[in-house]
């Protein structure tokens, strides 16, 4: 039961072929069986979502009206409030914080009838330093982070869907390296109010899932405008599930972007990405000189705006880690002209790279990480390959299409134009169906 993906154990649910509870103990179950390995929740309770998933079933059963998610299991990232669980962050500081009210993105899944099965592992204030979660595929590596224990989840078969954040590669990176479908949203597109703010500039709320199609129907529930997160926009209606399953109008162009960051990756996947690329017939585009810039003004953005939003932290003289107070300090020394350079560039690079979607791509091929996932679980691994998409806000996706000669996932990511992300989920269906 716990091998379906969340668009077929909601049709399951929604026909009386299968109970919310059943459903929800299923995956429970899974979640007894492999959790001493992966490790990959903070925080949960069996009774409390079973609980959830009966009050569902009897809802149904009274004739209400269903949500698209009535009866799936979802893990939080634990960063994200909730007001049935604790709210920790990652951090001894905050060790049993209790919110009132839901995130707007749980909020949102609620409202579609989602079962909150529990809060995922994040690394501390979701940076680099790690918490407990294992990589399912080689509980040896890392997952990733710092959405390490929503990307493990779903890739070890506890829960069909999970949500994450990425301010850096916090959603592509652990979803290549644990094997998974993942997305990371255009900037603005889902709200982030009631979620751990880190740097408003780069922050995205994103989805971990086991297929495209549980991808978009995660998005149908999640995105929207919220007054309470001003970088959202009016948005019409969510179609992605509609989309996604069209047929594209043109067979999709595809175009390889190495970055300037290309040598610092493992021949392995060069080599793997290089072949894929061939096999699509993709254009090969190199970015100019200047895009070295975007690496080092996406790092200033963050340390300072998380200096800004974070720093209490460290002054509260609570325990964080090294990795953590050094961006703080970092962070403080950014001066005002270095950070407004740093946005100008962004947007900047933003702009240019419109041209590749207008002239002749419908998505961008690239790197997800280095590679593989490290060996050891004292780092998260390098987001090198996922700044540059943060940086300028573009929609991004992992298709965990690719493997090294063991058996690990590498992963592809495919970039999209912002706003344009219903388009990027139908080309990577399109894409997939061309490989085969």
């Amino acid at each position: 039961m716990t091998v379906l993906t969340a668009t077929q154990a909601a049709s399951d649910i929604a026909r009386g072929a299968m109970s919310a509870e059943d459903y929800t103990a299923a995956c429970l179950d899974r979640i007894e069986a492999v959790e001493s390995d992966v490790q990959a929740f903070a925080h949960l309770d069996p009774e409390h979502a079973l609980a959830q998933a009966r009050a569902l079933d009897r809802h149904r059963a009274d004739g209400g009206r269903i949500g698209p998610l009535h009866g799936i299991p979802v893990g939080i990232k634990d960063i994200f409030d909730t007001a049935d669980y604790p709210t920790e962050c990652g951090s001894p500081i905050l060790a049993g914080r209790r919110m009132d009210a839901d995130a707007a993105a749980v909020a949102r899944l609620r409202e579609a009838g989602a079962v909150i099965i529990g809060k995922t592992v994040t690394t501390e204030f979701a940076y680099f330093h790690p918490g407990k979660t294992r990589n399912p595929r080689d509980v040896a590596r890392t997952p990733g982070g710092s959405s390490s224990g929503s990307a493990a989840a779903v890739a070890a078969g506890m829960v069909p869907l999970a949500i994450g954040s990425q301010t850096n590669g916090s959603m592509i990176r652990p979803a290549a390296f644990c094997g998974v479908f993942g997305v990371k949203p255009s900037h603005g597109l889902i709200s982030r109010a009631g979620a751990l703010t880190l740097s408003r500039t780069l922050d995205h709320v994103g989805a971990f899932a086991r297929s495209i199609e549980d991808l978009a129907l995660i998005l149908d529930c999640l995105v929207g405008q919220d007054p309470a997160d001003p970088d959202t926009r009016p948005y019409a209606a969510p179609a992605f599930r509609a989309v996604a399953a069209e047929p594209p109008p043109l067979p999709p162009s595809f175009a390889l972007v190495r970055t300037p960051m290309w040598d610092e990756a493992d021949a392995d996947a060069r080599n793997a990405l290089e072949d894929l690329a061939r096999e699509l017939n993709a254009r090969e585009v190199d970015l100019p000189d200047d895009y070295r810039a975007a690496w080092p003004a996406h790092r200033a953005i963050m340390a300072a705006e998380m200096a800004h939003n974070l720093g209490a932290m460290v002054d509260s003289g609570g325990e964080v880690s090294a990795q953590f107070r050094d961006l703080i300090v970092e962070g403080r020394k950014v001066t005002a002209s270095e950070y407004l350079a740093a946005v100008r560039d962004a947007r900047r690079h933003a702009d240019a790279m419109m041209g590749i979607f207008e002239q002749f791509a419908d998505a961008i091929i690239t790197l997800p990480a280095r590679g593989v996932a490290p060996q050891g679980i004292g780092a998260t691994g390098d987001p090198v390959f996922c700044a540059l998409w943060t940086l300028t806000g573009f929609p991004a996706l992992n298709l965990p299409l690719l493997e090294n000669a063991e058996g690990l996932p590498l992963g592809v990511q495919l970039v999209g134009a912002p706003g344009r992300d219903e388009r990027l989920l139908r080309t990577a269906r399109a894409m997939i169906e061309q490989l085969g």
